[in-house]
């Protein structure tokens, strides 16, 4: 099933820029209703790289929208990849209900793979842990 959100995820996988590792990778999120794109950004120093998951919700929370609702990640691999450990866990902290977020990673080729954000990151740090 195509959404809006793979047709967007696609279209900004189509603007990143990975000159380097050749791994192209876009995102399409539902935050607080509204929809925010990205797309992975490399670095010749590679640790300032970052990836399109987290370009989309650094996106929404810095026009104030807080409530992750849906994911969806587009990227050439098959199967589809998920999203790396530093991304679920930004996205785990704009979760309130992880096991009610869904993350699909899709490809060109029209395979698919989901999984709620609980299944990603099983008893992930939430802060609450925090004083």
């Amino acid at each position: 099933m195509t959404t809006d959100l793979h047709r967007l995820a696609i279209a900004a996988q189509q603007r990143a820029y990975a000159p380097y590792s050749k791994f192209t990778v876009g995102a399409a999120l539902r935050v607080s209703g509204k929809i925010f794109e990205g797309a992975n950004v490399e670095n010749a120093s590679y640790g300032l790289a970052m990836c399109a998951e987290r370009t989309a919700m650094f996106a929404a929370a810095a026009v104030g929208a807080r409530e992750l609702e849906e994911v969806v990640v587009s990227t050439n691999a098959s199967p589809p990849s998920s999203p790396c450990g530093a991304c679920r866990q930004v996205l785990f902290e704009f979760a309130s209900d992880p096991a009610a977020v869904t993350v699909t990673s899709i490809n060109p080729a029209g395979e698919h793979r989901s999984w709620t954000l609980a299944e990603l990151l099983p008893a992930g740090f939430s802060g609450r842990e925090l004083p």
